[in-house]
């Protein structure tokens, strides 16, 4: 036993897994120097306790909080999962942490949240206050009836106060309030600690329990949160940085007291351009404009000269970019429009300079924003006094901090202006906005990780290593690495030399014959069920229209819109059955087809995803900051989208005792191919353990290495199927 092994104290089953007990010892060893970890772990790694556990017993050393967050909601799942069996081992305070929109009890915004929380705290501070000067009155009037002439005076006094706050009282109840908060402020809150701390609650379970005695369970979580041992917590909570700062107040932590473990750590760089990118519709401007016409004040005219501006350039910007058809065929999903020029400023700036006319951008936008800072103040005090129903957003003030930051951040590093336009369903409206996206996430990341403790990232697919240190701003991280833990013998992994399906050889009748053949031969080799994921939806589609014409097994069709949980429910209920969704789907990471759910997967085609404008910003920005010509290709495109075939490889052999195959269809896969494909190979990119198991198979004799794989298992129950 390991001189570190006092963390097993909170390890919750008899034995770790094959390479846990190491994975734990370098984890802990690394936290305990405050190290971040990157560590990737195949299926069966137990990646889960193997990072959780030694962040337990470093933060009962150090007094500190492990934060473990993630952005599938299996995960979440598992994590409560994991999180409810230590607690059975070791006495540890775990709470599971959502976000204010799904746990509100009347369904309001934050800023009226705020508000009204505000408002009721007045309310129940006043009714306090006036039960005091009651009591004390009622303490005076004996004394003065006692013969104390100095308490008389008093009690007038108290008397006057009293009728004050009688008045106040009156104005106040007439102000929106929330009664679930009230309660809370009102009752005895000590039966709902004791319930939450009993086990570790989901957010619906703390939902319903706080509904049942009209509390409001959100702030209860929040008061609850200071001191834990561990929070289970989306993305968000992290990456955002000002949730993050009142997240970690609610803790009671600073950042250098937390450890923050993420899962799923491959989507993290994704999550951070999002939360990085900064967007402004034309309906903000459009409502900005509106309340600046309503406004007397006299900066309104200046505000509105910077702001209409902006809003008619943008709106010209994207109508100057329509050729013929182009307006029609815009849908409701957002689409983007190329606005980007090389050596000098885009066209939706260049646009809104031209139209221009005033004392000084810069002047204007300033008033725009003090004024639509006060507009703001007496918005939110017009709902206090319930004057409104809701709490109005001040549109003149999104509208111009966006602008602003269009004008003095557009042009910086890793920033690119994107324009963008819909259509709305309801109007048949076609509308835009601006954005600002964020091309290199590691300004996100970078600064998240340098104020924690420490931190893990963990993930089936991290690797290479040294891409995912550059992309995420990490220092000098300790790096670990284990495969498949299960029986070789029981799993067969193909690179199967069917034509590279490149978008211009898709269409071709002879490669989608091939490709047909090649599906129907594997889904009729198969002893159960069959998973196979395409580049896209379309592609999906169109082959479980050309398996269901030749095959007699059930064609399961995911598609967009549908629900995927009732889809899989169906799917793993039957048994010799073909699924086709898309590897960009929900189905692609986060799911597990455990034991028959699924015996063989498919990736048909590599997903590399549409390569626009935004995702050669992003290229160019990655040249630009890692220095290197082809450096933008391979993080931002290449190794993403192997990891995106890597995480489908991943949703069978799932224990040691399951059996399957994985098998790639696309010779862009095959080592065979890479000498005269170039950088379309995508064999390399693969890391050198998975390398090693892929198996180069021509297409027409996949079926019988199936069947001579199966058949060794007696998979067939004596139905063996012909080849």
């Amino acid at each position: 036993m390991s001189e570190t092994a006092g963390y097993m104290r909170f390890f919750p089953y008899d034995q770790p897994y094959e390479n846990q007990r190491e994975a734990m010892d370098r984890i802990h060893n690394s936290l305990q120097r405050g190290q971040d970890v990157l560590f990737e772990g195949a299926c069966g790694t137990g990646k889960t306790l193997s990072s959780l556990v030694p962040a337990l017993e470093v933060a009962r050393e150090h007094d500190k909080t492990v934060v473990i967050t993630t952005n599938v909601h299996q995960q979440m799942r598992q994590f409560v999962a994991e999180a409810r069996a230590i607690t059975r081992e070791e006495d540890i305070r775990a709470v599971v942490f959502k976000g204010k929109s799904s746990m509100c009890h009347i369904d309001v915004g934050y800023e009226e949240c705020q508000a009204l929380r505000d408002n009721t705290r007045a309310v129940v501070d006043t009714e306090r206050d006036k039960r005091q000067l009651e009591r004390r009155q009622r303490e005076l009037l004996a004394e003065s009836q006692e013969g104390d002439g100095g308490a008389a005076d008093a009690r007038s006094a108290v008397m006057d106060e009293l009728e004050n706050i009688a008045d106040r009282l009156e104005d106040l109840e007439e102000q929106n309030v929330c009664d679930y908060y009230r309660n809370n402020l009102t009752e005895s809150t000590d039966d709902f600690f004791a319930w939450l701390f009993e086990d570790v609650r989901t957010p619906d379970e703390i939902y319903e329990h706080a509904e049942a005695q009209e509390f409001c369970g959100y702030e209860l979580l929040k008061e609850g949160i200071e001191g834990v041992d561990l929070v289970v917590c989306n993305y968000h909570h992290l990456l955002d940085s000002t949730i993050r700062e009142q997240f970690f107040r609610w803790l009671g932590r600073e950042p250098e007291d937390v450890i923050a473990v993420f899962d799923e750590a491959h989507n993290v760089e994704d999550a951070a351009r999002e939360h990085a990118t900064r967007t402004c519709s034309e309906r903000t401007f459009d409502s900005a404009l509106d309340e600046l016409a309503d406004s007397d004040d006299p900066r309104s005219e200046d505000a509105a000269n910077a702001l209409s501006a902006f809003h008619r350039a943008l709106v010209e910007t994207y109508e100057d970019s329509f050729g013929f058809g182009d307006r029609e065929a815009i849908d409701e999903n957002w689409t983007d429009v190329s606005i980007a020029n090389e050596n000098r400023k885009d066209d939706l700036t260049l646009e809104f300079l031209q139209r221009y006319s005033g004392r000084g951008i810069q002047d204007d936008l300033e008033a725009a924003m003090k004024l639509g800072q006060e507009l703001d103040e007496q918005y939110e005090e017009a709902y206090r006094e319930g004057e409104t129903a809701t709490r109005t957003e001040c549109q003149t003030l999104q509208a111009a901090a966006f602008v602003s930051a269009w004008m003095s951040e557009g042009s910086k590093e890793g920033l690119y202006p994107v324009v963008a336009v819909t259509r709305d369903a309801g109007t048949d409206e076609v509308y835009g906005r601006a954005e600002l996206y964020s091309c290199l996430p590691r300004q996100v990341t970078g600064r998240l990780f340098e104020e924690v403790y420490a931190t893990v990232l963990m993930s089936a697919t991290l690797q290479p290593f040294d891409v995912t240190e550059n992309v995420l701003g990490l220092e000098d991280p300790v790096t670990m690495a284990y495969g498949l833990q299960f029986p070789e013998d029981r799993r067969r992994t193909y690179a199967v030399e069917t034509p590279a399906l490149f978008s211009s050889d898709r269409d071709d009748p002879a490669v989608q014959e091939t490709v047909a053949e090649t599906i129907h031969d594997t889904v009729r080799m198969t002893p159960g069920n069959t998973l196979a994921f395409f580049p896209n939806y379309g592609e999906a589609s169109r082959y479980a229209e050309r398996v269901d014409d030749r095959s007699e097994k059930t064609v399961y069709l995911d598609e967009p819109g549908t629900s995927v949980e009732e889809l899989r429910q169906q799917f793993v209920a039957d048994d010799g059955a073909v699924l086709c969704t898309s590897l960009w789907g929900t189905l692609a990471e986060g799911v597990s087809f455990d034991g028959d759910d699924a015996h063989t997967v498919l990736v048909v085609g590599v997903p590399y995803p549409h390569l626009d404008d935004r995702a050669e910003a992003v290229q160019e920005a990655y040249d630009a900051a890692f220095e290197g010509t082809e450096t933008g290709w391979r993080y931002a495109v290449e190794i993403p989208t192997v990891r995106k075939t890597r995480q489908a490889l991943g949703r069978v052999i799932r224990s040691p005792e399951d059996v399957g195959v994985r098998a790639l269809l696309d010779r862009r896969y095959s080592r065979s191919a890479k000498s005269d494909l170039g950088r379309y190979s995508v064999n390399s990119t693969f890391p050198h353990e998975e390398r090693e198991e892929l198996i180069d198979i021509a297409p027409e004799k996949l079926k019988f290495a199936m069947l001579n794989f199966y058949g060794d298992f007696d998979a067939y129950d004596g139905e063996t199927p012909a080849p």
